[in-house]
């Protein structure tokens, strides 16, 4: 058995319209599609990046389980081509929370940030290492 590819990230969101709205319009995302499950009550919304749809993030509302106040999934990393525009861009947004006041820069060469989404929960805009 190997795993293919990172099928998909859930996060739990509480107003699915605003949810869609930030991840396509500030974060850059694609809309797939929307569904509801087969309870009748949970709705999913699934979007996926620029470069195709290899990897996906399921928005979930009205879900009624127990989850830690900051969800149950760290955070969710895009890969960008240039973080500092993405860090300018996202500071300059009106609705956005960027939670670090710098970029930070790992020892291999590749940067990243935090900023929060509709909900609180975590993302991260990374810039890979080049590769020599």
């Amino acid at each position: 058995m190997a795993v293919r590819k990172l099928e998909h990230v859930g996060i739990m969101v509480t107003d699915m319209e605003a949810s869609i709205k930030f991840y396509t319009e500030f974060v850059g995302l694609k809309y797939l599609y929307s569904l509801t499950h087969t309870d009748g009550i949970i709705l999913m919304a699934f979007l996926t990046g620029t470069d195709g749809e290899e990897s996906e993030i399921e928005l979930i509302q009205n879900y009624s389980g127990q989850l830690a106040p900051e969800g149950r999934t760290h955070h969710v990393a895009f890969t960008v081509d240039d973080v500092e525009a993405e860090f300018a861009r996202l500071n300059g947004l009106e609705g956005v929370t960027v939670r670090d006041a710098a970029i930070t820069t790992l020892p291999n060469g590749a940067r990243y940030f935090f900023f929060e989404g509709p909900d609180g929960e975590f993302l991260e805009m990374f810039q890979p290492a080049k590769r020599q």
